[in-house]
C-alpha cells in the first residue's frame, strides 16, 4: 500500500485541526554536491542516519533490471575499512540497527542508533558511498546476486499471488517504460549482470551530488556538519544524474488478464491509471481508495464481506510515484466464487460514489485517520528522518508538511466524486485475475497474463 506520508508534531497538547505542520531543520551542501539535513529533537537520546540515493528501478534499462535493487544488498558486502559482516557488527556493538530498500524512484540506507554513536553510523555509510569499489570483487557480486535470486523466488515465484505486482505493472505500461518492470528485475537479468556493469552502476549513481543525507534526533546541527565535512568531504563527485522524465500513458483499452496460481481463493484485481505524487487529484484519490475499500468501514469491504459475504478481503491504494500513479482495488473471493460477480458490484459501487459522493462523515473519517497515521508514523528519529528525504525528492522541499497536510484537509465530499468520475468511470482499465489452477472459468473472459 501507499504508506503515509504527512508530517505533524509528536506531541499536540490540542486537537490536530489548525496545528502549523513542520519538522524544523537545517539544511546545507557539501562542495562535492552533498545534500545534507539536519533535525534536531532532543527528546530523547536517539539520532537517525537516512541516506536517500536518487535512483531506483525507473533509472535502469531493459535488459539491465534488478540493478538498484541488487546494490541495496551489495552495499553491505564490506569497503575499504569495513571488511564483510563489520558494518552490522559495528552497529550492534554500539546498540544500533541498520537496513535499506529499494523502489522504483529511490534506493535509501538507514541507521538508528544513542545519539552517543551517531559518528560511527555516519563514518560507516561514507566509507561504502566513498570506497565501496575498493573491495569489490565478483565473489561479492556472486553471493548477493543468489541471495536476491532466492529473495525473487521467496517473494515472487513461490508465494501465492506473488506474481501479481510484476504481471500488473508489465500490463499497465508499454514495454520500456521505466515503471514497466519489477524492483527486484528479472532472473535473466540478474543472472548477465556483470561485474563491470555493477561497478559503472555504482559510479554513475552512488556519488554525493545524487545522494541525500538526513540526521535525525539527539543530535547537534554544528557538530553534524563539521562531522559530514570532515568524512564525506573528500568523496569526488560525480556526473550530474537526471531525474527520469518520462510522458505518463494513458490505458489504451480496458483488458481483462487471467492468470493461474497454486492458491485456494479466486482474486480480482482492477487497476486504473492516477496521478503522480503530489500533483492536483492525487490527494482525493487517496481518500477515494480509503473510502472504498480501506478498512471494515469501507463501501466494498461492508459490502462484499459482511453483506453479500462473497468476499474475503477488500483491499484499495493509491500507489502514487514519481513519474506516474495507479489506482488498485483487489478483492480475494470465497472458494469457488466468480469472479465477474465481485467486478460487477465493484463497478457498481464506484458509479454510486461518482453520482453521489461521499458523505462528509465519511470523509471526515479518512482524514482523521490520516492524520493519526501520520502522527504515529513519526514517533521515532527515523520517521521524521525519511519522510524529510521523502519530502525533499518528489517536491524539493524538505519542508513541505503543511502544504501536503492541507491537501486533506480542504477535501470536500465533491473533490472524491470528481476523482471517482475523472479517473475511474468509464476509464479504461486492467483487470488481472489470479485463480486456482485449472480454475479460469471463475474469471471474466480475458487473455493470459505475460
Amino acid at each position: 500500500m501507499k504508506r503515509i506520508h504527512l508530517i505533524l508534531p509528536l506531541l499536540l497538547a490540542t486537537p490536530l485541526a489548525g496545528q502549523e505542520v513542520s519538522i524544523p531543520h537545517t539544511m546545507f551542501e557539501l562542495p562535492n554536491g552533498l545534500t545534507v539535513i539536519v533535525h534536531e529533537d532532543h527528546s530523547t537520546p536517539i539520532a537517525a542516519v537516512n541516506v536517500w540515493y536518487h535512483v531506483g528501478s525507473a533509472y535502469e534499462q531493459p535488459g539491465r533490471t534488478g540493478f538498484a535493487h541488487l546494490f541495496e544488498h551489495v552495499m553491505f558486502e564490506g569497503s575499504a575499512n569495513v571488511p564483510r559482516g563489520e558494518f552490522d557488527r559495528l552497529l550492534e556493538g554500539a546498540g544500533g540497527v541498520s537496513n535499506g530498500s529499494t523502489t522504483p524512484d529511490r534506493t535509501n540506507y538507514y541507521e538508528t542508533v544513542p545519539s552517543n554513536a551517531v559518528e560511527l553510523a555516519l563514518w560507516l555509510e561514507a566509507d561504502r558511498m566513498g570506497h565501496l569499489l575498493e573491495t569489490m570483487s565478483q565473489e561479492k557480486l556472486d553471493i548477493q546476486r543468489e541471495v536476491v535470486k532466492n529473495e525473487r523466488r521467496q517473494r515472487y515465484e513461490n508465494q501465492p499471488y506473488g506474481m501479481f505486482f510484476e504481471a500488473i505493472f508489465a500490463a499497465l505500461y508499454p514495454p520500456g517504460h521505466p515503471y514497466s518492470w519489477s524492483t527486484i528485475g528479472s532472473m535473466e537479468d540478474l543472472s548477465a549482470a556483470s561485474l563491470e556493469d555493477v561497478e559503472s552502476f555504482f559510479r554513475t549513481y552512488y556519488v554525493p551530488n545524487n545522494a541525500v543525507l538526513v540526521v535525525a534526533g539527539d543530535v547537534d546541527t554544528d557538530h553534524i556538519r563539521g562531522v559530514v565535512e570532515r568524512l564525506f568531504g573528500g568523496i569526488p563527485a560525480g556526473a550530474e544524474v537526471e531525474k527520469p522524465r518520462v510522458e505518463v500513458p494513458p490505458i489504451p483499452e480496458t483488458r481483462h488478464l487471467v492468470m493461474e496460481d497454486r492458491v485456494t481463493l479466486p482474486q480480482i484485481n482492477l487497476a486504473w491509471r492516477g496521478r503522480p505524487f503530489f500533483a492536483e487529484g492525487d490527494a482525493a484519490l487517496d481518500a477515494l481508495a480509503q473510502i472504498l475499500g480501506n478498512g471494515k468501514n469501507s463501501r466494498l469491504f461492508r459490502r462484499l464481506v459482511y453483506e453479500e459475504q462473497i468476499a474475503q478481503d477488500v483491499i484499495a491504494f493509491n500507489n502514487s510515484q514519481l513519474l506516474s500513479g495507479d489506482f488498485f482495488i483487489r478483492i480475494t473471493g470465497r472458494e469457488g466464487q466468480d469472479l465477474r460477480v465481485l467486478e460487477a458490484a465493484t463497478l457498481e459501487e464506484i458509479e454510486r460514489l461518482a453520482e453521489s459522493g461521499p458523505t462528509p462523515e465519511e470523509l471526515e473519517r479518512v482524514v482523521n485517520g490520516i492524520e493519526t497515521g501520520a502522527v504515529s508514523g513519526l514517533e521515532l528519529a527515523l520517521g521524521k528522518a525519511d519522510q524529510l528525504n521523502l519530502y525533499y525528492y518528489y517536491t524539493g522541499d524538505p519542508d513541505h508538511a503543511e502544504e501536503d497536510l492541507a491537501r486533506y484537509r480542504s477535501l470536500t465530499p465533491a473533490d472524491v466524486q470528481a476523482a471517482a468520475r475523472e479517473f475511474l468511470v468509464d476509464a479504461n482499465r486492467i483487470v488481472l485475475s489470479i485463480v486456482p489452477q485449472g480454475s479460469t472459468g471463475l474469471a471474466p473472459e480475458g487473455t493470459g497474463a505475460r
